[in-house]
């Protein structure tokens, strides 16, 4: 007797799975976490440099005027904020707020547009300019 397929998928292709909101937030949490603490050391390395004197600070600064460094700080900023917003969502639904599905859903959405519009305006106040 032949043995019977199992019904699930031998190779996953994952760019076909269609990830719920709360699933793409959940992984955005995480991403942004992971960004924050390997920021540490080069933020560490740039602040006591910049406390050594002002030879050093002038490097600091001249370090903080290029372009890529000014995206990447962007892109901190906005894990920073997302991974705060992110994590009152969590609180949130650890205390038993927004369990069901469509206010998960509207929570995970609203998570996404505030960190992107906190962002802006962190950007716009010229912060980073």
């Amino acid at each position: 007797m032949i043995p019977a397929r199992p019904k699930r998928p031998v190779f996953l292709e994952l760019w076909r799975i269609k990830l719920p909101m709360a699933g793409f937030i959940s992984i955005l949490h995480r991403v942004s976490g992971v960004l924050m603490v390997l920021a540490i050391p080069v933020v560490a390395v740039q602040f006591h440099e910049a406390m050594s004197g002002p030879a050093g600070f002038a490097a600091s600064l001249a370090f903080l005027d290029q372009l890529w460094v000014k995206l990447a700080l962007l892109v901190l900023v906005w894990g920073l904020l997302h991974h705060l917003f992110a994590g009152i969502r969590y609180l949130a639904l650890d205390l038993g707020f927004g369990l069901d599905r469509e206010p998960a859903r509207q929570s995970a959405w609203v998570v996404l547009i505030a960190g992107v519009v906190a962002t802006a305006l962190v950007l716009g106040r010229g912060v980073l300019a």
